[in-house]
């Protein structure tokens, strides 16, 4: 059921795919030689096709699951509990596919508290909203390193699932403050493993 329910999630940012591409409009001027077609991208003017790579800062926390059986198998020392908060910095890139995209991006993560180190790649995918807004959903592979004083067999690695969205500075009411820079609020919830964490995260983002 906790599988069906993070698919269902996940898929949720594509379901309104095909609004989306109502939504784009295909500007058509009438010239001296005939009319003439020009395909438009995001509301912010970036193009219907490209390339887009970008860095991130992101900052939140997280906690994992202690159930025997579904949690992290290892004993807290001490019964503290396995959480704490988190930076962490992402380098990636999209793939505008007109009113959606693909992309990649791979991060590492510094955890505080009970939680060291930890590292993943994923790919995203989702849609263009609004001005310069996204919505997605990602799918990778992380490695998280506990501290040794709270889980004596600190090392552990599982697939990761998320959900997002990125808004640009129009779409909060900022216009003309960043121009079209690319910088964007990003806001995501994300899980280790068959949902053995919550990690919800936010963050600036800077597209180039």
């Amino acid at each position: 059921m906790r599988k069906l329910l993070l698919a269902a999630a996940l898929l949720a940012p594509l379901a309104a795919a095909p609004a989306m591409a109502q939504d784009m409009s295909t500007d058509t001027a009438t010239t001296s030689s005939g009319p003439a077609t020009t395909e438009t991208g995001a509301p912010d003017g970036t193009g219907a096709f490209g390339f887009e790579p970008y860095v991130a800062v992101m900052g939140g926390w997280e906690q994992f699951d202690r159930n025997p059986g579904h949690g992290i198998p290892a004993t807290p020392l001490g019964g503290r509990k396995i959480q704490g908060a988190n930076l962490t910095g992402i380098v990636g890139f999209n793939v505008p596919l007109g009113p959606v995209f693909v992309g990649a991006e791979g991060e590492v993560t510094k955890g505080f508290n009970s939680i060291d180190w930890g590292y993943g790649a994923a790919g995203r995918f989702g849609v263009r909203a609004g001005e310069s807004g996204l919505f997605y959903g990602k799918v990778g592979y992380r490695w998280v390193n506990f501290d040794r004083s709270t889980i004596p067999n600190n090392d552990f690695h599982a697939v990761t699932y998320g959900i997002g969205a990125e808004v640009g500075p129009k779409d909060i009411g900022l216009g003309g403050l960043t121009g079209n820079s690319g910088l964007r609020l990003r806001f995501e919830v994300s899980t280790f493993g068959d949902a053995k964490s919550f990690r919800p995260q936010a963050g600036l983002v800077a597209h180039f």
